[in-house]
């Protein structure tokens, strides 16, 4: 997982200019789990059965059969900060999440990569 202050246009850009499905998760204003897990359903597009919780998020994170056929993938996380602040252990067991992802989908190496950027401007959030 890389983090990354400046501007994520130019990373999501060169993804997508290599053919990535690119996702940007933006957390502005978001301050509870429930705010957390409606915004990645909208964001990643989950299918119906997302159940809402830490469990079946981490299973949406190593299917993503829903988004299609992509040599990568680049989910660029947002606007983060307030959330991180207001409920730490839960942004603890997001980015672990995400962190399981990631090594989930480069373990595979023969399918398509998963990259999470968490990009914030300092001070926001």
């Amino acid at each position: 997982m890389t983090l990354d202050p400046q501007p994520i246009a130019p990373a999501l850009a060169a993804a997508e200019e290599a053919g990535w499905t690119t996702v940007r998760l933006d957390l502005d204003g978001v301050r509870s789990k429930a705010e957390l897990m409606d915004r990645c359903a909208r964001a990643l597009r989950l299918p119906q059965w997302f159940g809402r919780n830490w469990d079946a998020l981490a299973d949406c994170l190593v299917d993503l059969s829903w988004l299609g056929p992509a040599p990568g993938r680049l989910l660029a996380v947002t606007s983060w900060r307030g959330y991180a602040r207001a409920r730490p252990a839960d942004w603890e067991t997001f980015e672990d999440i995400l962190g399981e992802a990631e090594e989930f989908w480069r373990e595979q190496g023969t399918g398509p990569e998963l990259q999470v950027l968490l990009a914030d401007r300092p001070g926001r959030g």
